[in-house]
């Protein structure tokens, strides 16, 4: 019997080093949308494999992407969370005059 690539193993590994590129490099928190995708296409791949195991191959690829988005994902949020409290700290700094026009 002839085994076949995993649907969707792929777009989980893909979705999921994008979303830690990104979270890295360029985007931030916005690489939590490939993080969210990378998981939903982990979950559909791991159901079809589960399901029939011997039909087809590629599952380590699923399991990588899961990883990859997972972190992918909690970078973007710690970074998220910096942005919040940089630009919290800016604004409590602004509101309480902190520019030193008092004398």
């Amino acid at each position: 019997m002839s085994q076949n690539p995993l649907p969707g193993a792929s777009n989980a590994l893909t979705m999921g080093i994008v979303s830690l590129v990104g979270a890295f490099i360029c985007c931030g928190p916005f690489a939590i949308i490939f993080s969210i995708i990378g998981l939903s296409s982990a979950k559909k791949a791991e159901k079809l494999y589960m399901a029939n195991p011997e039909m087809y191959t590629g599952y380590e690829n699923v399991k990588t992407g899961r990883i990859l988005s997972y972190i992918g994902m909690a970078v973007a949020l710690i970074y998220l969370i910096f942005i919040i409290l940089y630009f919290g700290a800016i604004i409590a700094f602004i509101g309480t005059d902190g520019f030193g026009s008092g004398i």
